[in-house]
Protein backbone atom coordinates (compact mmCIF):
# COMPACT_ATOMS: atom_id res chain seq x y z
CA UNK A 1 0.00 0.00 0.00
CA UNK A 2 1.30 3.46 -0.86
CA UNK A 3 1.36 5.08 2.57
CA UNK A 4 2.40 8.40 1.03
CA UNK A 5 -1.09 8.60 -0.43
CA UNK A 6 -2.80 8.33 2.95
CA UNK A 7 -4.30 11.20 4.89
CA UNK A 8 -6.57 11.57 7.89
CA UNK A 9 -7.45 9.08 10.57
CA UNK A 10 -8.21 5.40 10.13
CA UNK A 11 -11.88 4.48 10.61
CA UNK A 12 -13.51 1.07 10.92
CA UNK A 13 -17.05 0.12 9.86
CA UNK A 14 -18.69 -3.21 10.62
CA UNK A 15 -21.62 -4.87 8.83
CA UNK A 16 -23.11 -8.26 9.80
CA UNK A 17 -23.95 -11.31 7.77
CA UNK A 18 -27.44 -12.71 8.09
CA UNK A 19 -29.45 -15.86 8.53
CA UNK A 20 -32.98 -16.15 7.18
CA UNK A 21 -35.40 -17.87 9.55
CA UNK A 22 -37.95 -18.35 6.77
CA UNK A 23 -38.85 -16.75 3.44
CA UNK A 24 -36.47 -18.00 0.77
CA UNK A 25 -36.55 -16.64 -2.81
CA UNK A 26 -39.49 -14.41 -1.96
CA UNK A 27 -37.53 -11.16 -1.84
CA UNK A 28 -37.02 -10.75 -5.59
CA UNK A 29 -40.70 -11.66 -6.02
CA UNK A 30 -41.64 -8.60 -3.91
CA UNK A 31 -42.79 -10.82 -1.05
CA UNK A 32 -41.99 -11.29 2.63
CA UNK A 33 -38.87 -12.49 4.45
CA UNK A 34 -37.93 -13.03 8.10
CA UNK A 35 -34.13 -12.65 8.52
CA UNK A 36 -31.88 -11.75 11.44
CA UNK A 37 -28.40 -10.25 11.40
CA UNK A 38 -25.80 -12.55 12.98
CA UNK A 39 -22.77 -12.12 15.21
CA UNK A 40 -20.37 -12.65 12.31
CA UNK A 41 -19.44 -9.61 10.31
CA UNK A 42 -17.24 -7.80 7.82
CA UNK A 43 -14.99 -4.99 9.01
CA UNK A 44 -13.92 -2.35 6.49
CA UNK A 45 -10.97 -0.24 7.63
CA UNK A 46 -10.58 2.91 5.57
CA UNK A 47 -8.21 5.84 5.21
CA UNK A 48 -8.49 8.58 2.64
CA UNK A 49 -5.88 9.26 -0.07
CA UNK A 50 -4.67 12.43 -1.78
CA UNK A 51 -5.30 10.96 -5.25
CA UNK A 52 -8.38 9.54 -7.02
CA UNK A 53 -7.60 5.86 -6.58
CA UNK A 54 -9.29 3.08 -4.63
CA UNK A 55 -6.83 0.54 -3.24
CA UNK A 56 -8.43 -2.61 -1.79
CA UNK A 57 -6.99 -5.52 0.11
CA UNK A 58 -8.63 -8.36 2.00
CA UNK A 59 -7.32 -10.66 4.69
CA UNK A 60 -9.06 -13.52 2.90
CA UNK A 61 -7.14 -13.18 -0.37
CA UNK A 62 -3.46 -12.80 -1.19
CA UNK A 63 -3.81 -10.33 -4.04
CA UNK A 64 -4.79 -6.66 -3.87
CA UNK A 65 -6.76 -4.47 -6.26
CA UNK A 66 -6.25 -0.87 -7.34
CA UNK A 67 -8.68 1.23 -9.38
CA UNK A 68 -8.98 4.69 -10.85
CA UNK A 69 -12.16 6.32 -9.57
CA UNK A 70 -12.24 8.42 -12.76
CA UNK A 71 -12.37 5.36 -15.04
CA UNK A 72 -15.20 6.25 -17.47
CA UNK A 73 -16.16 2.64 -18.22
CA UNK A 74 -15.53 0.44 -15.14
CA UNK A 75 -16.00 -3.26 -15.79
CA UNK A 76 -16.36 -6.22 -13.43
CA UNK A 77 -13.47 -8.68 -13.59
CA UNK A 78 -14.98 -11.77 -11.96
CA UNK A 79 -12.71 -11.04 -9.00
CA UNK A 80 -13.44 -10.78 -5.27
CA UNK A 81 -12.85 -7.02 -5.50
CA UNK A 82 -15.93 -6.63 -7.75
CA UNK A 83 -18.12 -6.41 -4.62
CA UNK A 84 -16.45 -3.40 -2.97
CA UNK A 85 -15.59 -1.81 -6.31
CA UNK A 86 -19.20 -2.16 -7.47
CA UNK A 87 -20.28 -0.12 -4.46
CA UNK A 88 -17.87 2.67 -5.40
CA UNK A 89 -19.12 2.57 -8.99
CA UNK A 90 -22.79 2.79 -7.93
CA UNK A 91 -22.08 5.65 -5.51
CA UNK A 92 -20.53 7.65 -8.31
CA UNK A 93 -23.28 6.72 -10.77
CA UNK A 94 -25.71 8.10 -8.19
CA UNK A 95 -23.94 11.44 -8.41
CA UNK A 96 -21.69 11.26 -5.35
CA UNK A 97 -18.02 12.19 -5.67
CA UNK A 98 -15.78 9.85 -3.73
CA UNK A 99 -12.43 10.62 -2.21
CA UNK A 100 -9.62 8.23 -2.99
CA UNK A 101 -9.30 5.56 -0.32
CA UNK A 102 -7.27 2.68 1.03
CA UNK A 103 -9.73 -0.03 2.04
CA UNK A 104 -8.85 -3.12 4.07
CA UNK A 105 -11.47 -5.85 4.50
CA UNK A 106 -11.61 -8.46 7.23
CA UNK A 107 -14.45 -10.98 7.53
CA UNK A 108 -15.67 -13.58 9.99
CA UNK A 109 -18.62 -14.47 7.71
CA UNK A 110 -17.73 -17.71 5.90
CA UNK A 111 -17.64 -17.31 2.12
CA UNK A 112 -20.02 -19.45 0.08
CA UNK A 113 -22.03 -20.55 3.10
CA UNK A 114 -25.25 -18.67 2.29
CA UNK A 115 -24.82 -16.18 5.15
CA UNK A 116 -24.50 -13.12 2.90
CA UNK A 117 -20.81 -12.40 3.11
CA UNK A 118 -21.10 -10.44 -0.14
CA UNK A 119 -23.84 -8.14 1.21
CA UNK A 120 -21.83 -7.57 4.38
CA UNK A 121 -18.80 -6.57 2.28
CA UNK A 122 -20.95 -4.20 0.24
CA UNK A 123 -22.61 -2.55 3.23
CA UNK A 124 -19.38 -2.16 5.22
CA UNK A 125 -17.66 -0.72 2.13
CA UNK A 126 -20.50 1.69 1.42
CA UNK A 127 -20.54 2.96 5.00
CA UNK A 128 -16.74 3.43 4.93
CA UNK A 129 -16.60 5.23 1.58
CA UNK A 130 -19.53 7.48 2.49
CA UNK A 131 -17.89 8.43 5.78
CA UNK A 132 -14.53 9.51 4.34
CA UNK A 133 -16.25 11.30 1.44
CA UNK A 134 -18.70 13.11 3.75
CA UNK A 135 -21.73 11.54 2.08
CA UNK A 136 -24.84 11.13 4.20
CA UNK A 137 -27.10 8.18 3.31
CA UNK A 138 -29.84 6.63 5.40
CA UNK A 139 -29.88 2.88 5.95
CA UNK A 140 -32.64 2.30 3.41
CA UNK A 141 -30.77 4.22 0.70
CA UNK A 142 -27.53 2.44 1.62
CA UNK A 143 -29.19 -0.98 1.26
CA UNK A 144 -30.73 -0.14 -2.11
CA UNK A 145 -27.43 1.19 -3.44
CA UNK A 146 -25.59 -1.97 -2.35
CA UNK A 147 -28.26 -4.13 -4.01
CA UNK A 148 -27.75 -2.20 -7.26
CA UNK A 149 -24.01 -2.81 -7.00
CA UNK A 150 -24.56 -6.56 -6.83
CA UNK A 151 -27.25 -6.53 -9.53
CA UNK A 152 -25.60 -4.18 -12.00
CA UNK A 153 -21.87 -4.58 -11.47
CA UNK A 154 -21.38 -8.11 -10.11
CA UNK A 155 -24.24 -9.54 -12.17
CA UNK A 156 -26.07 -11.34 -9.36
CA UNK A 157 -29.78 -10.56 -9.58
CA UNK A 158 -30.37 -10.74 -5.83
CA UNK A 159 -33.31 -9.23 -4.01
CA UNK A 160 -33.06 -6.62 -1.26
CA UNK A 161 -33.14 -8.86 1.83
CA UNK A 162 -29.42 -9.37 2.46
CA UNK A 163 -28.38 -5.74 2.19
CA UNK A 164 -31.46 -4.57 4.08
CA UNK A 165 -30.91 -6.75 7.15
CA UNK A 166 -27.19 -5.94 7.16
CA UNK A 167 -28.22 -2.28 7.48
CA UNK A 168 -31.30 -2.60 9.70
CA UNK A 169 -30.44 -5.50 12.01
CA UNK A 170 -31.36 -5.08 15.68
CA UNK A 171 -29.82 -7.02 18.57
CA UNK A 172 -32.26 -9.65 19.84
CA UNK A 173 -34.70 -9.30 16.94
CA UNK A 174 -35.51 -10.77 13.56
CA UNK A 175 -37.38 -8.52 11.14
CA UNK A 176 -40.24 -9.27 8.81
CA UNK A 177 -39.57 -7.25 5.68
CA UNK A 178 -42.10 -6.43 2.98
CA UNK A 179 -39.77 -6.46 -0.02
CA UNK A 180 -42.13 -4.31 -2.08
CA UNK A 181 -42.77 -1.41 0.29
CA UNK A 182 -39.60 -1.95 2.39
CA UNK A 183 -41.72 -1.58 5.51
CA UNK A 184 -40.67 -3.91 8.30
CA UNK A 185 -41.58 -5.10 11.78
CA UNK A 186 -39.33 -6.42 14.52
CA UNK A 187 -39.97 -9.82 16.08
CA UNK A 188 -38.04 -10.87 19.20
CA UNK A 189 -36.16 -14.13 19.00
CA UNK A 190 -38.12 -16.43 21.36
CA UNK A 191 -36.69 -16.50 24.90
CA UNK A 192 -34.63 -19.56 25.71
CA UNK A 193 -33.86 -20.19 22.04
CA UNK A 194 -30.47 -19.96 20.33
CA UNK A 195 -29.88 -19.63 16.61
CA UNK A 196 -27.57 -22.48 15.64
CA UNK A 197 -26.20 -22.45 12.10
CA UNK A 198 -24.77 -25.67 10.65
CA UNK A 199 -22.42 -25.24 7.69
CA UNK A 200 -22.49 -28.24 5.35
CA UNK A 201 -19.06 -27.13 4.05
CA UNK A 202 -20.45 -27.48 0.52
CA UNK A 203 -19.61 -24.22 -1.22
CA UNK A 204 -22.04 -22.56 -3.59
CA UNK A 205 -21.46 -19.96 -6.30
CA UNK A 206 -24.84 -18.44 -7.12
CA UNK A 207 -23.64 -15.97 -9.76
CA UNK A 208 -22.83 -19.04 -11.89
CA UNK A 209 -26.39 -19.21 -13.18
CA UNK A 210 -28.66 -21.37 -11.00
CA UNK A 211 -29.95 -18.44 -8.93
CA UNK A 212 -30.57 -16.28 -11.99
CA UNK A 213 -32.33 -19.22 -13.69
CA UNK A 214 -34.71 -19.55 -10.75
CA UNK A 215 -35.48 -15.86 -11.05
CA UNK A 216 -36.19 -16.24 -14.76
CA UNK A 217 -38.57 -19.12 -13.99
CA UNK A 218 -40.47 -16.90 -11.55
CA UNK A 219 -40.68 -14.12 -14.13
CA UNK A 220 -42.02 -16.62 -16.69
CA UNK A 221 -44.69 -17.58 -14.18
CA UNK A 222 -45.70 -13.94 -13.73
CA UNK A 223 -46.07 -13.53 -17.50
CA UNK A 224 -48.23 -16.65 -17.71
CA UNK A 225 -50.42 -15.48 -14.84
CA UNK A 226 -50.84 -12.08 -16.50
CA UNK A 227 -51.86 -13.69 -19.82
CA UNK A 228 -54.47 -15.74 -17.97
CA UNK A 229 -56.15 -12.50 -16.95
CA UNK A 230 -54.80 -12.16 -13.40
CA UNK A 231 -53.32 -8.67 -12.86
CA UNK A 232 -49.98 -9.53 -11.25
CA UNK A 233 -46.79 -7.47 -11.10
CA UNK A 234 -44.91 -10.13 -9.14
CA UNK A 235 -45.67 -13.52 -7.60
CA UNK A 236 -46.46 -11.66 -4.41
CA UNK A 237 -49.77 -10.67 -6.08
CA UNK A 238 -50.87 -14.23 -6.91
CA UNK A 239 -52.70 -16.85 -4.86
CA UNK A 240 -52.32 -20.62 -5.09
CA UNK A 241 -55.78 -20.72 -6.68
CA UNK A 242 -54.62 -18.24 -9.34
CA UNK A 243 -51.61 -20.43 -10.02
CA UNK A 244 -53.70 -23.58 -10.38
CA UNK A 245 -55.99 -21.86 -12.88
CA UNK A 246 -52.98 -20.85 -14.98
CA UNK A 247 -51.08 -24.15 -14.60
CA UNK A 248 -51.80 -25.34 -18.15
CA UNK A 249 -50.15 -22.19 -19.60
CA UNK A 250 -46.70 -22.78 -18.09
CA UNK A 251 -44.10 -25.53 -17.94
CA UNK A 252 -44.39 -27.86 -14.95
CA UNK A 253 -41.01 -26.64 -13.66
CA UNK A 254 -42.18 -23.03 -13.68
CA UNK A 255 -45.40 -24.04 -11.93
CA UNK A 256 -43.44 -25.64 -9.09
CA UNK A 257 -41.13 -22.63 -8.73
CA UNK A 258 -44.16 -20.35 -8.43
CA UNK A 259 -45.91 -22.70 -6.01
CA UNK A 260 -42.94 -22.50 -3.67
CA UNK A 261 -42.83 -18.69 -3.70
CA UNK A 262 -46.57 -18.15 -3.23
CA UNK A 263 -46.78 -20.69 -0.40
CA UNK A 264 -43.58 -19.38 1.20
CA UNK A 265 -45.04 -15.88 1.44
CA UNK A 266 -47.94 -17.32 3.41
CA UNK A 267 -45.55 -19.26 5.63
CA UNK A 268 -43.55 -16.12 6.48
CA UNK A 269 -46.63 -14.26 7.63
CA UNK A 270 -47.79 -17.21 9.72
CA UNK A 271 -44.29 -17.54 11.18
CA UNK A 272 -44.38 -13.93 12.35
CA UNK A 273 -47.66 -14.55 14.13
CA UNK A 274 -46.22 -17.70 15.73
CA UNK A 275 -43.20 -15.77 17.00
CA UNK A 276 -45.42 -13.14 18.58
CA UNK A 277 -47.50 -15.87 20.23
CA UNK A 278 -44.45 -17.80 21.38
CA UNK A 279 -45.82 -20.76 19.41
CA UNK A 280 -42.63 -22.68 18.66
CA UNK A 281 -44.52 -25.79 17.52
CA UNK A 282 -46.18 -23.88 14.69
CA UNK A 283 -42.96 -22.05 13.83
CA UNK A 284 -41.04 -25.32 13.62
CA UNK A 285 -43.72 -26.86 11.43
CA UNK A 286 -43.56 -23.92 9.03
CA UNK A 287 -39.78 -24.24 8.83
CA UNK A 288 -40.16 -27.92 7.97
CA UNK A 289 -42.67 -27.10 5.23
CA UNK A 290 -40.31 -24.45 3.87
CA UNK A 291 -37.41 -26.90 3.63
CA UNK A 292 -39.54 -29.50 1.87
CA UNK A 293 -40.73 -26.90 -0.63
CA UNK A 294 -37.20 -25.66 -1.28
CA UNK A 295 -36.06 -29.25 -1.81
CA UNK A 296 -38.91 -30.46 -4.02
CA UNK A 297 -40.45 -27.41 -5.75
CA UNK A 298 -37.61 -24.91 -5.98
CA UNK A 299 -34.93 -27.64 -6.15
CA UNK A 300 -32.17 -25.74 -4.40
CA UNK A 301 -31.31 -28.14 -1.60
CA UNK A 302 -28.66 -30.86 -1.78
CA UNK A 303 -28.06 -34.20 0.00
CA UNK A 304 -25.83 -32.60 2.62
CA UNK A 305 -28.42 -29.97 3.59
CA UNK A 306 -31.15 -32.61 3.71
CA UNK A 307 -28.92 -34.74 5.94
CA UNK A 308 -28.26 -31.84 8.33
CA UNK A 309 -31.98 -31.09 8.63
CA UNK A 310 -32.77 -34.77 9.19
CA UNK A 311 -30.13 -35.05 11.89
CA UNK A 312 -31.35 -31.87 13.58
CA UNK A 313 -35.00 -32.85 13.82
CA UNK A 314 -34.06 -36.15 15.48
CA UNK A 315 -31.97 -34.39 18.15
CA UNK A 316 -33.43 -33.38 21.56
CA UNK A 317 -33.97 -29.65 22.08
CA UNK A 318 -34.64 -28.78 18.42
CA UNK A 319 -37.62 -26.51 17.77
CA UNK A 320 -37.18 -25.84 14.04
CA UNK A 321 -34.74 -26.61 11.22
CA UNK A 322 -34.41 -25.90 7.52
CA UNK A 323 -31.89 -24.90 4.89
CA UNK A 324 -31.22 -21.17 4.71
CA UNK A 325 -29.83 -18.96 1.97
CA UNK A 326 -29.50 -19.64 -1.74
CA UNK A 327 -28.98 -23.38 -1.46
CA UNK A 328 -26.83 -25.81 -3.49
CA UNK A 329 -24.75 -26.08 -0.32
CA UNK A 330 -24.24 -23.64 2.49
CA UNK A 331 -26.06 -23.80 5.82
CA UNK A 332 -29.08 -24.83 7.80
CA UNK A 333 -30.70 -22.69 10.49
CA UNK A 334 -31.80 -24.41 13.68
CA UNK A 335 -33.82 -23.09 16.61
CA UNK A 336 -32.40 -24.90 19.62
CA UNK A 337 -33.28 -24.69 23.31
CA UNK A 338 -30.39 -23.05 25.16
CA UNK A 339 -29.74 -25.92 27.54
CA UNK A 340 -29.56 -28.37 24.60
CA UNK A 341 -27.14 -26.43 22.39
CA UNK A 342 -23.95 -28.22 23.48
CA UNK A 343 -25.43 -31.70 23.08
CA UNK A 344 -27.04 -30.68 19.77
CA UNK A 345 -23.68 -29.58 18.38
CA UNK A 346 -21.95 -32.79 19.49
CA UNK A 347 -24.65 -35.07 18.09
CA UNK A 348 -25.09 -33.35 14.73
CA UNK A 349 -21.36 -32.89 14.16
CA UNK A 350 -20.55 -36.53 14.97
CA UNK A 351 -23.31 -38.01 12.81
CA UNK A 352 -22.70 -35.67 9.87
CA UNK A 353 -18.96 -36.40 9.97
CA UNK A 354 -19.62 -40.14 10.07
CA UNK A 355 -21.99 -40.03 7.10
CA UNK A 356 -20.06 -37.60 4.89
CA UNK A 357 -16.44 -37.69 6.04
CA UNK A 358 -16.65 -33.91 6.48
CA UNK A 359 -16.63 -32.03 9.77
CA UNK A 360 -19.32 -29.30 9.69
CA UNK A 361 -18.71 -25.86 11.09
CA UNK A 362 -21.39 -24.89 13.60
CA UNK A 363 -22.00 -21.32 14.73
CA UNK A 364 -24.12 -20.29 17.70
CA UNK A 365 -25.37 -16.73 17.40
CA UNK A 366 -27.83 -14.25 18.70
CA UNK A 367 -29.58 -11.72 16.50
CA UNK A 368 -27.13 -8.82 16.02
CA UNK A 369 -27.12 -5.11 15.26
CA UNK A 370 -26.78 -3.73 11.74
CA UNK A 371 -24.00 -1.68 10.19
CA UNK A 372 -22.16 0.72 12.50
CA UNK A 373 -18.85 2.41 13.04
CA UNK A 374 -16.53 0.58 15.41
CA UNK A 375 -15.24 3.29 17.73
CA UNK A 376 -13.11 1.07 19.96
Amino acid sequence: MNTASEQGAQRVFEAPGRVNLIGEFTDFNEGFVLPAAIERSVQATVTSRHDRRLHIRSEGFEDTADFDLDDPEPQAAGHWSDYPRGVAVELQRAGYRLNGANLSIRSTVPIGAGLSSSAAVEVATAAALCAISEISLGHRELALLCQRAENNFVGMRCGIMDQFISCHGEAGYAIMLDCRSLEYRQFPVPPGIQLVICNSMVRHALAGGEYNQRREDCEAGVRALALSGRPVRALRDATLADLDRAASTMPERVYRRCRHVIAENLRVQRAGEAMLDGDLETLGGLMAESHQSLRDDFEVSCPELDLLVGLAVSTPGIRGARMTGGGFGGCTINLVEEEAVASFICAVSAKYSKDTGVVPEIYVTGAAAGVHEDLQ
